[in-house]
């Protein structure tokens, strides 16, 4: 007992030293390329399985099939199949998105207006800003469910761990899921940051026994198989979804992976950057001659030395390897419906939640020193077990080339990611769609596809957000026209990032220290790079698109920041209160009680001593 207790206080320690600076380290055109002579208009009467894929902080040039040089095969035979979207939008960070992905309503209406880790104390308990999915929204697996498909999922999940927000009550009939943000790769049981107590895995409504350890992308893919394995008897069609880690922090791969990208980074994120541009433009996905800016935060690669070359050469091969490594899964789980003779009727959704990460979790000495304690990052260890690997701003750029910003922010590397749709019936092959998309849009296309209905105003009682998306169905189909209309403004804001589309128009504010607070216009069909702002040169739509921002923000109750909010510091104010105080506080005070009781028994026996003494004498 006494070891165990002593075992806790000596991990106190440095976490008590990082939680002063934690943070999520915020610094750090014709409608498709060919148009079908004869497409479809309607979709099969037969209702087709629904594989879900939903890759964790990939950039939008990371897959093959949108530029970059990562083996990605098996996602690439998707995008051959079926559409690309060019021009598709998420949020800046995860739960936003995913609340988005399931229902198809705003993330401020369906309750994740901020990230748990970043949210405010103004803003705590407010519409809109539970943190979790609110009742005022139904998700697709439940509606899907509802009308008879069996329904599965398995990976994150990061939309609420209260009994009424986990899978099983969200309508997945089976499930394993890591509720919070994210976890170790090879370690389902460590942390990989202190934003919690321990890492929280739910099976089927229930905490989970998990394995010792795992590659968590083999084990998603190992039990979304296992749960269509279990469900073949019922002959209904399927709605799985599988929510990856990859390319969540840490960095993590095997090492067979790692080995087939040696020396493929040496030349460096610049040159990076620009032949994934290149590429891009190549396949028809960006304009010819898209520039690009270079941020502030991608250092000069010929100015660092050949040691720290090596070493950022390595971050990049692991996370080249870690989606690879996805990929090769993804494969597995296309050869087992192809096995079942379910792959013919089976639609692939595969998108990513938001661009790739910066945040350098080592930047500050505080973050380096509860990593140092918890992990390896030396670069022979790196991507192994017990290893922490990040990708830093001057790789997360690159893989959001030809884009601006990263994960976190609204320019167009934080919020416009890769999304393939195949295997649709009848619906056109290898096509790229350029016009604007958006995350919300995925709901109301997969239940056209299952041919359900979404519910008007309410449901089972309960009052309901309309849809905030719009149907890619027609698209998919073959239609070229836009999907949301030109003069329809569509709002963002993620903890004080703030966006409005309108057609062709972006009207954007980025928050310090990537950005300016300011606002700029930009026509991201033209300028997806973000290089040209257009107010001068368009002042009327520069300032009908503040105006169109604002309403919108107020149609959808989204609240100030307070003055001095800063993420980095909210998370660490977070964590003191959600993890430090309830799980260290009680054992720090038993601690000083210990250290109390010893001295006051010491400073009795000095009194004992000098008392003899005196008599003695």
């Amino acid at each position: 007992m006494v070891f165990k207790f002593y075992g806790d206080f000596r991990r106190f320690l440095p976490l008590a030293a990082l939680v002063t600076l934690l943070g999520l380290n915020w610094e750090a055109q014709a409608q498709s390329t060919a148009t079908p002579a004869t497409a479809a208009t309607t979709v099969s009467a037969k209702r087709p399985n629904i594989m879900v894929l939903v890759a964790d902080d990939w950039g939008f040039s990371d897959v093959g099939a949108f530029g970059g040089e990562i083996a990605t095969p098996n996602i690439d035979a998707l995008a051959k199949q079926g559409m690309r979207f060019s021009n598709f939008h998420t949020a800046g960070s995860c739960s936003p998105t995913r609340a988005m992905l399931l229902t198809g309503v705003d993330h401020h209406k369906a309750g994740v207006g901020n990230l748990l880790e970043t949210l405010p104390d103004e803003h705590r308990g407010k519409p809109g800003y539970e943190g979790t999915l609110n009742d005022r929204v139904v998700t697709v697996s439940t509606l899907l469910q509802d009308s008879g498909y069996r329904t599965a999922i398995a990976g994150k999940w990061n939309v609420g761990s209260e009994a009424r927000n986990l899978p099983n009550a969200r309508g997945f009939e089976r499930s394993i899921v890591q509720g919070d943000t994210g976890s170790d790769n090879w370690n389902p049981a460590q942390r990989y940051l202190p934003h919690h107590d321990k890492v929280y895995w739910f099976e089927n409504g229930k905490e989970a026994t998990m394995p010792k350890s795992f590659y968590s992308t083999e084990f998603f893919v190992d039990k979304t198989i296992e749960y269509l394995k279990a469900g073949e008897k019922d002959n209904k069609p399927f709605f799985a979804y599988v929510g990856f880690q990859a390319n969540h922090v840490p960095l993590q791969a095997p090492a067979s992976f790692i080995a087939k990208y040696k020396g493929v980074y040496d030349q460096g994120w610049t040159a990076l950057r620009q032949a994934r541009r290149d590429k891009a433009i190549s396949l028809g996905l960006v304009p010819p001659g898209t520039p690009m800016v270079t941020m502030k935060t991608t250092a000069d690669w010929a100015g660092l030395s050949a040691t720290d070359k090596a070493y950022q050469a390595r971050r990049m091969e692991v996370y080249a390897a870690m989606a690879d490594a996805m990929d090769f899964h993804v494969g597995r789980l296309v050869a087992h419906l192809k096995n079942t003779g379910e792959f013919d009727n089976t639609v692939f959704v595969f998108l990513s939640d938001n661009g790739a990460e910066a945040s350098d979790y080592y930047a500050t000495v505080n973050g380096r020193l509860w990593l140092d304690w918890e992990y390896k990052s030396d670069i022979d260890h790196m991507g192994g077990p017990g290893a922490y690997a990040i990708l830093g701003p001057g790789w997360a750029s690159a893989a959001s080339s030809p884009l601006n910003t990263y994960k976190f922010y609204a320019g167009e590397g934080g919020i416009r990611e890769p999304l393939i749709i195949a295997g649709l019936p009848g619906m056109p092959q290898n096509q790229i769609y350029h016009s604007l998309t958006h995350v919300t849009d995925i709901v109301p296309t997969l239940l056209d596809m299952a041919q359900v209905p979404h519910p008007q105003g309410s449901y089972k009682g309960r009052a309901l957000e309309p849809l905030s998306g719009r149907s890619l169905l027609p698209v998919l189909m073959g239609t070229t026209a836009p999907v949301h209309d030109a003069q329809q403004a569509i709002g963002y804001e993620l903890s004080g990032n703030q966006v409005v589309f309108k057609g062709d128009l972006k009207l954007v504010k980025n928050v310090l220290p990537v950005g300016d607070n300011q606002w700029h216009l930009f026509d991201i069909r033209k300028d997806p790079g973000e290089t040209a702002d257009l107010q001068a040169a368009l002042p009327q739509d520069f300032k009908t698109l503040q105006a169109d921002y604002a309403a919108w923000a107020i149609r959808h109750q989204v609240l100030p920041l307070p003055e001095a909010y800063n993420p980095s510091r909210q998370v660490a104010e977070n964590t003191l209160r959600n993890y430090f105080f309830p799980y260290y506080g009680p054992r720090f005070a038993a601690v000083l009680l210990l250290v109390a009781a010893a001295w006051v028994g010491w400073r009795r026996r000095q009194r004992r001593m000098a008392l003899l003494a005196a008599s003695r004498s």
